[in-house]
């Protein structure tokens, strides 16, 4: 008996999408948005100009596909670098360190898509999406202050949220001044330093952070 057997529609892709979008974000950080041509990120992706529209969509729409990604790979180390130390110092300078890491990789530019690329993009989803993902990494920061508040690591009066600002502008220009070519162990020494300036204890208050 002969059985019919269904075949796929259409032609196999020819790539691997991942891939596609890990290249496309290295053009990005070192290119900026204005500064990439289609050509570019055909060329970079391996990727026909008729499959790259079928696939990612205009230059627009594959940008916010590579910041989604991108802020999500981003988010996980953050969190990871906060909550896995045992003692707030060591996640506090464990996350000014990983923004230190990603933003000085071996194999694309320096920098980072969120910080260095994203807000110059006039685009006001691009720009709503680079809020949102400040605001979660705030959240995120303060958690951990609050979580150490809670453990009678640091006093009570410990201004948790506006410290999780200055640990988001610290690693901020961390970030920046890696995109301008300092070294990657003169930021992460800078990264150490950073975090004990954190902790100090706010004024008034007669217990040391720790």
């Amino acid at each position: 008996m002969i059985q019919n057997v269904a075949r796929p529609r259409g032609r196999p892709r020819s790539f691997d999408e991942v891939q596609a979008l890990e290249q496309a974000t290295r053009v990005f950080r070192a290119q900026g948005y204005d500064g990439v041509t289609i050509d570019d990120l055909v060329a970079a992706m391996g990727v026909g100009r008729p499959s790259l529209y079928a696939v990612f969509g205009d230059k627009r729409t594959l940008f916010l596909r590579v910041l989604r990604a991108y802020a999500e790979v981003k988010g996980a180390r953050a969190a990871k670098a906060l909550f896995t130390p045992p003692t707030l110092r060591g996640a506090i300078a464990g996350f000014l360190r990983d923004a230190v890491e990603n933003a000085t990789p071996a194999e694309t530019a320096p920098g980072c898509l969120l910080v260095c690329v994203a807000p110059l993009v006039n685009d006001a989803e691009v720009r709503q999406f680079v809020q949102d993902a400040v605001a979660a990494a705030t959240a995120l920061v303060e958690r951990r202050f609050c979580d150490a508040i809670d453990a009678g690591d640091v006093p009570p009066d410990f201004p948790a949220r506006t410290r999780a600002y200055q640990v988001l502008d610290l690693g901020r220009g961390l970030t920046m001044r890696a995109q301008l070519g300092t070294p990657r162990k003169t930021l992460l020494d800078d990264a150490e330093e950073a975090a004990d300036l954190v902790l100090l204890s706010p004024r008034g208050s007669t217990t040391p952070a720790g």
